[in-house]
């Protein structure tokens, strides 16, 4: 190929550039370099024509916004030969800004002076403003007083804003690339998280109240909604999770609901609460057909300590014999203040054999218990066990026989029938 059809090529390889191409001569001292050659990527960005450029200088393209520091490293480089890459803003004919990204560099002839340079931009406004706006908006996110977190599809965290870094105390290096199973508390069964998964992957967005554990152990309470983002095809890119702290509210609903449920004096679930214990024994019990039994126990001469030494005295012997009890019972047992001196305790999976076992050893560690104001405390306790046929109504019934049987027998031991 001929020299000039080398050129030739090269001239329509400029022009048809997608990128703006401009050429000026290497004059730096005032008035500084002038254009040459401009390309018509370069007209069509900056709106001037060719020939109101031609024999210009590069400054009729700057303005107010435009970063002289930047100009002044761009003259620095070419003073010195070398080729200068650099951003800053320029203005159009018309006189709106643009953000541009030189590439600069010089064109020496065949004695290696420097006579051209020549500048190949490209407009960058559409990425400087999208960075700008994801700038702003993970501002606006770790300003939000809610906890954010972005995992990729497969559910690796790939950011959390500082009310999460604040709630958790995990920073997002250290937290990337994790699962946001970390903060699992146990809480939750498989079938929670089961729901969760199949209902962001066919599209949905989920929310529930998670019991979450931070990274020192701590657990907390997020009403936590999980929305799956897509991309412009439709596809499932990522997923969002907001929540919103509620811990203190579940504090102080648990302890409303424990006040509702529980006996404020023994600390043991009130007769109300007991009775749904109960049912709920009960139909376990008839679903399953597991052995099930009831002890009845009640506080010998508790009348008495009452009338002899006052109601202080009566509330600490109560509150000293449920001690007692809860501390025989094992994992599955319940212990209930059935009403006044008279304790209720299920047990479940239990024949009449291990019962009357569990209510002797109740009955032995009350019995070994010395009150420095009242003096020896005794229990009498009645036992009953599941009948074919039986309703709650008689089964409590027969345990409540029993008890009496224990009294009437001379107190401080066990009955069953």
């Amino acid at each position: 190929m001929d020299n000039n059809r080398r050129t030739q090529l090269l001239e329509a390889a400029v022009e048809q550039s997608f990128n703006p191409v401009v050429i000026t001569t290497a004059q730096l001292e005032l008035p500084g370099p002038q254009i040459l050659y401009v390309n018509t990527a370069f007209t069509r960005m900056t709106g001037y024509t060719t020939e109101e450029v031609y024999g210009r200088t590069p400054r009729i393209l700057q303005g107010p916004e435009t970063d002289h520091s930047v100009i002044q490293r761009l003259r620095d480089r070419l003073w010195n030969g070398q080729s200068f890459q650099g951003t800053t803003i320029n203005y159009r004919k018309d006189g709106s800004s643009y953000w541009v990204e030189w590439n600069i560099s010089p064109i020496r002839d065949e004695a290696g002076e420097i006579r051209n340079f020549v500048s190949v931009q490209r407009d960058i406004t559409d990425q400087v403003m999208a960075e700008r706006e994801r700038r702003l908006l993970a501002t606006a996110l770790d300003a939000n007083a809610d906890n954010v977190l972005i995992t990729d599809r497969s559910g690796a965290i790939t950011y959390v804003n500082q009310a999460f870094v604040r709630q958790t105390g995990y920073p997002l290096k250290d937290i990337r690339g994790q699962q946001p199973s970390i903060l699992k508390s146990g809480e939750h069964g498989p079938e929670f998280y089961r729901r969760l998964w199949e209902t962001i992957q066919d599209g949905g967005t989920f929310q529930a109240t998670f019991t979450d554990r931070s990274r020192d152990g701590t657990r907390f309470h997020m009403e936590q909604t999980i929305t799956p983002v897509r991309d412009e095809r439709g596809e499932v890119t990522h997923y969002v999770a907001t929540g919103k702290d509620i811990t203190e509210r579940v504090k102080m609903e648990q302890a409303l609901e424990e006040m509702a449920t529980t006996d404020l004096l023994t600390g043991l679930p009130n007769r109300s609460h007991g009775e749904q214990l109960l049912d709920r024994q009960w139909n376990r019990t008839e679903r399953y057909a597991e052995a099930f039994s009831v002890i009845m126990a009640d506080v010998d001469h508790f009348k008495a300590v009452n009338d002899r030494h006052g109601h202080d005295a009566g509330d600490r012997i109560l509150s000293w014999v449920a001690g007692a009890l809860r501390s025989q019972l094992r994992d599955s047992d319940t212990a209930i203040r059935w009403g006044g001196e008279e304790f209720l305790i299920l047990a479940p999976h239990t024949g009449l054999e291990g019962a009357e076992e569990l209510a002797e050893r109740m009955r032995t560690a009350v019995a070994g218990h010395e009150d420095p104001e009242v003096g020896s405390v005794t229990l009498s306790l009645g036992v009953a066990t599941l009948r074919e046929g039986d309703t709650k109504k008689r089964l409590i019934k027969r345990a409540d026989s029993a008890l009496y049987a224990a009294k009437e027998a001379g107190r401080n031991r066990v009955s069953s029938v």
